[in-house]
């Protein structure tokens, strides 16, 4: 089967990240399949929403391979990985058709990146968030990503979770705002998202593209912010390679500030 899936359900997209073996973590081709389909999406007059779920019910995204990091030498590497990465989620946060993230299971990483980007997003009572870099690789979030989320649940918030590589559960989701509406299983959520974006399907589309391209450019309206500097200090580092290789080896990470 491939690791992403897509098919038309009447006016509705519907995207299956498929690799419920490595719950359902990114690889760059299924990053690029998500850029190739909301770009076709965009162009297709008959589709009035789109809906991006994980397969298998206990991830919605784990994040991005980490076997993707493993050539990654310099801090140049790193900002072509988050151009290209970028590309993707603006491409989906672009989109003129509303777009639901249906969550069950892990959503962090890449995959709460994806998540963020939708505009709306429902979750199953197993859903779990969050970004534990700092527990985990020992890199940073994109500049634009900061920007995201702290748009999405307050940059008090986001600094608390990264500050404590904790996941925040699908009720503290659901209270933050990051969820609109929890479903009791990954069942539930499949036939409630299906449900939401029929009920989406049947507005005025060009409302709802308005009004989501509009809350876009207020959060853009402070212009530019750099970071490349934060993302090279960051993947460019000896604990970074460090992260990398006791995650795939299995093992706490020995952080040295280096």
């Amino acid at each position: 089967m491939p690791d992403i899936l897509h098919e038309t359900r009447g006016p509705i997209a519907w995207t299956v990240l498929n690799r419920p073996q490595a719950r359902n973590a990114l690889t760059f081709e299924m990053y690029e399949g998500l850029f190739e389909r909301a770009k076709s999406l965009a162009e297709e007059p008959d589709i009035r929403a789109w809906v991006i779920t994980g397969a298998g019910g206990k991830a919605f995204a784990a994040g991005t391979d980490i076997s993707q990091f493993t050539e990654f030498r310099t801090g140049g590497d790193a900002l072509d990985y988050e151009t290209r990465i970028d590309r993707v989620l603006s491409a989906i946060e672009d989109c003129p058709k509303p777009v639901i993230a249906a969550v069950a299971g892990a959503c962090t990483g890449g995959g709460l990146g994806i998540a963020g980007v939708c505009d709306l997003r429902v979750a199953a009572a197993n859903a779990r968030f969050g970004v534990p870099i700092a527990r985990t690789l020992g890199n940073c979030l994109s500049i634009a990503n900061y920007a995201r989320f702290a748009a999405l649940i307050g940059p008090a918030r986001l600094k608390e979770i990264i500050f404590t590589a904790r996941l925040v559960e699908a009720e503290e989701a659901l209270k933050l705002g990051l969820v609109s509406e929890l479903l009791p299983t990954p069942e539930a959520l499949e036939t409630r998202a299906m449900e939401l974006a029929t009920q989406v399907a049947a507005l005025a589309p060009r409302t709802l593209t308005a009004t989501k391209f509009a809350l876009t450019r207020l959060r853009k309206s402070a212009g530019p912010i750099h970071g490349d500097d934060l993302v090279k200090l960051c993947f460019g580092s000896e604990d970074f390679r460090e992260g990398v290789t006791a995650f795939l080896a299995k093992r706490p990470p020995v952080w040295t500030g280096r």
